[in-house]
């Protein structure tokens, strides 16, 4: 508690001005860089760059293991629990591959960063209906060319206790749809830096565990039971990775 006060002359006098002019930056050069034909390259790394600096501004220690299991070359479906609002700036910042958000609608709206999430080649999911959602898979498969990857949290929404909830198969209807690897991503810490309903950080320890690929180019299913049975295999099957390495407190 004690802590938490110090800290408040901190949060409003540095972080908050510093938070918000790095973010204003970092659209902008996205928007403008992307506008200028750039998006392979503004597209990812002036937002990789603004993630780390927010986890350094908000004194956050990140570790990092495994990303010596992903290939810069292949295009992956990364799946990962949703503790807090810096799950984004984890995997953004230090996972080392180049990739598109799936993203709400809404956060479309968001002014500025709205627009450059857009130029930046971001999916926005739209589940109005099926035809749509379709259409969806169809945008990220010409987004996912040289490399490029999603990252989708199939939990939908952060989690309100630091534990997961139920997955939806919407990230792997996709991964067997376009054939892709899907990479489980363990997110530790963040529910205590930034949790639902919250507006400040606090600063903790971080830790980003990147499992195993689960490839899917093989998995045959010639209908909707069998498509049906493959998605709950690769949902159990990347649920218990996830699972594996969080810490006991979010067990």
């Amino acid at each position: 508690m004690y802590i938490r006060i110090l800290l408040l002359p901190y949060l409003f006098l540095i972080w908050l001005p510093v938070f918000l002019t790095i973010t204003a930056l970092t659209a902008l050069i996205t928007i403008v860089g992307c506008v200028c034909g750039g998006e392979r390259i503004f597209g990812y790394y002036p937002g990789a760059i603004w993630s780390r600096l927010v986890c350094i501004i908000s004194l956050c220690r990140v570790k990092v293991t495994g990303k010596e299991k992903l290939n810069g070359k292949q295009s992956y479906i990364f799946v990962s629990n949703h503790q807090g609002s810096y799950d984004i700036f984890l995997i953004f910042g230090y996972i080392g591959q180049s990739i598109k958000w799936v993203m709400k609608q809404s956060l479309r709206k968001i002014p500025l960063v709205g627009y450059a999430c857009e130029r930046a080649g971001f999916i926005f999911v739209d589940n109005s209906s099926p035809k749509a959602a379709a259409k969806t898979v169809q945008i990220a498969e010409a987004k996912l060319q040289n490399g490029a990857s999603v990252v989708i949290f199939p939990e939908g929404s952060r989690t309100s206790t630091g534990k997961m909830s139920r997955f939806k198969k919407g990230a792997y209807q996709m991964a067997l749809d376009l054939k892709l690897p899907i990479v489980p991503i363990t997110i530790n810490g963040s529910f205590r830096v930034l949790p639902i309903h919250t507006y400040f950080p606090h600063p903790h320890t971080m830790e980003l565990i990147i499992h195993d690929p689960i490839e899917t180019a093989s998995i045959q299913a010639e209908n909707i039971r069998e498509i049906t049975v493959k998605i709950k295999d690769l949902i159990d099957e990347s649920r218990t990775a996830i699972e594996s390495g969080l810490w006991e407190e979010y067990r």
